[in-house]
């Protein structure tokens, strides 16, 4: 159980920096660039909720303390966000492979979306740092 231990937190980690970490870039960039990551990021997304409910399983099953309770709200935040970018940037990524509709505009609501994911994933980032502390 230790290394699915290991290997599932391993992989929770990576996509899930990777998924925040584009979220913050596409935020603070306007979405430039966002049309190659729109699918890399819900790939990201999906091991990350997928990781995350497994480790939820394997550490805190059984309870549901004020640290489960912390972690539920990031987890509530993190799904919140990918439902967000999965809503918006595919739509948006097929009208602008089609040519239809404004492309600025079709841009803007992918960053509209970056921004607000960006906001719920920094906030699922401090309840998974301060839920062992709480």
């Amino acid at each position: 159980m230790q290394s699915a231990l290991v290997i599932a937190l391993s992989l929770h980690v990576l996509s899930s920096v990777f998924w925040a970490g584009s979220s913050f870039a596409l935020a603070r960039t306007g979405g430039a660039g966002g049309e190659q990551l729109v699918f890399p990021q819900l790939g990201a997304a999906t091991i990350a909720i997928l990781t995350g409910g497994y480790l939820g399983h394997l550490v805190h099953s059984g309870s549901f303390g004020t640290t489960e309770q912390v972690l539920a709200v990031g987890a509530v935040c993190a799904l919140i966000a990918a439902g967000v970018q999965a809503a918006i940037g595919p739509r948006a990524l097929a009208a602008l492979r089609r040519g239809v509709g404004n492309p600025e505009d079709l841009r803007s609501r992918i960053a509209g979306a970056q921004r607000v994911a960006a906001g719920l994933l920094g906030i699922a980032a401090l309840c998974m740092g301060a839920a062992r502390y709480i």
